[in-house]
């Protein structure tokens, strides 16, 4: 599409020449849709696969410092049964050279107090023990999980890249081509032109007469109003949805 675009000041651009730049600006556009169309959902995917690997990244370096913690418990709950075991041995000892019975009973009940001790150690450092199993088989399960999903991505990232390769240029003369253009239209009319574009389904802000409706919500156009849009007179928005209105003569005037 070669449309010739005035490069008048804006108040010398009449109104059909602000509807060809207009339209000439959606057909640039929807031609940059439509690339962006070929690459699918696989941003989306990269972006997706790309939080899951943080995410999980982020798990096994908790589960690896909640080992380390368990690891430390456990240490510690042996250290603990070790110093009851020398207790123990203290008191037992003392309780040969008693004197009397006052004395012997306390100290059974302290060797009594550190036996439940190492007990409850004992007891802690199977529980600790097992938490400790099964964060390890998570972690096995996670790097497991974390390999395919790198995979994953790698994968996906190299079908974006074949893709955006395959369409980079093409793209930025679109780009380029729909900058030019929107350096020729004004700035209130391009932000309705914008408004309009990110509201609409398809894209779509500025559509021809089809069929006597509109192009893009279909819903039938009274012959007054089609004249109108016809004479270029004036900028005529659908009453239903909103997007610019221009007949087929913008696009074979866009074309020549």
């Amino acid at each position: 599409m070669n449309a010739s675009i005035p490069k008048q000041d804006e108040k010398d651009i009449s109104i059909e020449e602000k509807l060809r730049a207009l339209y000439e600006l959606q057909s640039v556009v929807s031609e940059i849709d439509k690339i962006k169309t070929l690459r699918g959902e696989l941003p989306l995917e990269v972006q997706d696969l790309e939080d899951e690997i943080a995410g999980l990244k982020t798990r096994l370096t908790n589960l690896e410092d909640e080992i380390k913690n368990l690891d430390t418990a456990i240490n510690n709950k042996k250290i603990a049964i070790k110093d009851s075991q020398a207790l123990i041995e203290k008191y037992t000892e003392q309780q040969n050279n008693v004197r009397n019975n006052r004395e012997f009973d306390s100290l059974s009940k302290e060797i009594e107090f550190q036996t439940l001790e190492i007990e409850l150690s004992e007891k802690r450092i199977k529980e600790f023990s097992t938490e400790m199993a099964e964060k390890k088989e998570t972690i096995e399960t996670s790097k497991t999980l974390l390999k395919e999903r790198e995979e994953d991505l790698e994968r996906k990232k190299n079908e974006l890249n074949e893709i955006t390769e395959e369409t980079k240029i093409e793209e930025e003369k679109l780009k380029a081509k729909a900058e030019k253009i929107e350096s020729f239209i004004e700035p209130r009319l391009l932000t309705a032109f914008k408004r309009i574009r990110k509201n609409a389904r398809n894209g779509l802000s500025v559509v021809t007469i089809q069929r006597d409706a509109c192009g893009g919500c279909f819903n039938k156009i009274p012959p007054q109003r089609q004249m109108d849009i016809a004479n270029h007179k004036k900028i005529i928005v659908c009453e239903y949805c909103g997007r610019i209105l221009v007949d087929k003569d913008i696009n074979k005037v866009a074309a020549e």
